[in-house]
């Protein structure tokens, strides 16, 4: 039994009683009793449609209470588990089901109709005590000729999760992470944060995720804390969340943050609860929060904010300010993981050098399961973040040197988006830029040249319809532009950077 199984099973089998896990509108937590005996029908429902070790599953799905009773069924079986977010389209999802060898799939109620029709699969309909509407799509043409499921002895070098990470490309990068590096990476998480088992972790951030995976739901069953998940984030309930479930701690992005010091109702129901919150921290990542909303937060909602880096491919955190000693404005300190700068062809730890943030360690990648050795130079991964340290080893982020857009926390990848929208016959050229939004951080923004005789009314609409169906939520543009031309170098190819300067110009009432 790998590290990981062996201290999810234990937790459940030592704490029969101990309350665990819940989602947020439920009354009743889901004891290590509750927990163990729906992991025993997960597993005995993979083995009847004879799924097992090394197969890989798609999941999509929101957050609820029965996804970390998923993930330890599936690990304990050796099966792999590919989250996708619960917005991804029926198409999308069709085609990455066409695209790898997935034993299953396992959706939510709004997707089986359409699912199970278009790949042609029997839904099966599974009970446990979390949830009586989960279901689960076996892939039949697989797994008719086998007798029964595979079995195998679990290594700890065994993949438990893949996780898609946008890149400058229109086809994602496919993470892989083992077992042992995301148990690896729950060790960091709460030693730096001094979890114990008097702490419950609100999670908010979507459980596709692996902030949500790893630092909020697998680093609290391994100091044995109590989790709380909600479906999503709501400003006029996060307060109440917090203080009627004792939370200590909870995962934000600056978006949460700044929406929290805005919204009205979000700080009336503050002033009702304050006096029951147990809050330590809320811990903050994704892109730079703002001083002055930082220092805002702090002194009115009297909690720390902990700034922190991490990426999918690092397992999640990478840096993260000490509790004791924080510094506003950088992202931490390396926890748990080596760190140092790539600049002009060289790596260095000299403060206030600027350069490719790049990391090495026991939880992060060496490579993407299709291989880009672009990213790697001797044996460390290049992140394609921009960033420095100062003179006490703080990170300091300056940007990316990737295309990627910030969205609320989500990562967008503009040719990506970009590659979907150029289906539109009506459209002569589209690009992608992110552009900045005061409460998400950047808007994704599409700068679209028009055919011939299309009016901006029609595209617009045919766009907003085009985008609702073939990419998730998140990754739609909000803003649309329209221009006669698009500015290219020499070679033809559009210059995003002077792009979006003649947009934010534009805003801004230059020329």
């Amino acid at each position: 039994m790998t590290e990981l199984n062996d201290v999810l099973q234990k937790q459940l089998e030592e704490f029969p009683q101990r309350s665990l896990l819940k989602d947020v509108a439920a009354t009743d937590w889901l004891t290590g009793a509750d927990v163990a005996a729906d992991v025993a029908q997960l597993t005995s429902d993979f083995a009847a449609q004879k799924i097992g070790y090394q197969d890989q599953i798609v999941l999509t799905l929101g957050n609820h209470a029965v996804y970390p009773e998923l993930m330890q069924a599936l690990w304990a079986r050796g099966i792999i588990a590919h989250p996708l977010s619960n917005t991804t389209p029926v198409e999308e999802l069709v085609r990455d089901w066409q695209a790898h060898d997935y034993a299953a799939a396992i959706v939510e109620p709004e997707l089986v109709a359409g699912v199970s029709e278009r790949l042609g699969l029997q839904p099966i309909e599974l009970h446990l005590r979390s949830t009586d509407s989960l279901w689960l799509l076996p892939n039949f043409a697989k797994l008719v000729f086998r007798d029964v499921a595979p079995t195998g002895t679990v290594r700890p070098t065994d993949l438990a999760l893949i996780l898609n990470t946008s890149g400058t490309t229109g086809k994602p990068k496919r993470v892989g992470l083992t077992q042992q590096m995301i148990i690896n990476e729950a060790h960091h998480n709460v030693a730096s944060q001094q979890m114990t088992a008097a702490d419950t972790v609100l999670v908010t951030m979507p459980l596709f995720h692996i902030n949500a995976q790893v630092m909020s739901v697998l680093s609290m069953r391994l100091a044995g804390g109590k989790i709380v998940i909600a479906p999503k984030f709501s400003a006029s309930h996060y307060w109440q969340q917090l203080a009627e479930n004792e939370v200590t701690w909870s995962a934000v992005v600056p978006t949460i943050i700044t929406i929290l010091l805005l919204n009205p109702a979000a700080n009336q129901q503050y002033l009702k609860y304050r006096d029951q919150l147990r809050l330590r921290f809320v811990r903050s990542s994704s892109f730079a929060l703002p001083q002055d909303k930082f220092i805002a937060f702090q002194n009115r909602f009297k909690t720390k904010v902990l700034e922190g880096y991490g990426l999918t491919e690092s397992a999640s955190q990478a840096t993260i300010n000490p509790l004791d000693a924080p510094k506003i404005g950088s992202a931490g300190k390396p926890c748990g993981t080596e760190l140092t700068i790539y600049h002009d062809g060289q790596f260095t730890n000299k403060p206030q050098v600027t350069g490719k943030i790049a990391l090495r360690g026991d939880h992060v990648i060496t490579d993407y399961l299709d291989s880009h050795q672009e990213s790697f130079k001797d044996g460390w991964f290049l992140t394609g973040d921009l960033g420095y340290l100062d003179q006490d080893g703080y990170l300091f982020i300056n940007g990316r040197s990737k295309e990627m857009i910030s969205r609320g926390g989500e990562k967008v990848a503009p040719n990506h988006v970009e590659a979907v929208l150029n289906e539109l016959d009506l459209l002569a050229a589209v690009v992608i830029v992110g552009l900045p939004d005061e409460i998400y951080g950047e808007a994704v923004t599409a700068v679209v040249v028009l055919r011939a005789g299309v009016s901006e009314t029609v595209a617009t609409h045919a766009i907003k319809a085009y985008a609702a169906k073939h990419l998730a939520r998140f990754e739609r543009p909000t803003l649309i532009y329209y221009q006669q031309e698009l500015p290219r170098n020499s070679i033809g190819k559009v210059v995003r950077g002077q792009l979006r300067a003649q947009l934010l110009a534009s805003m801004a009432g230059g020329a």
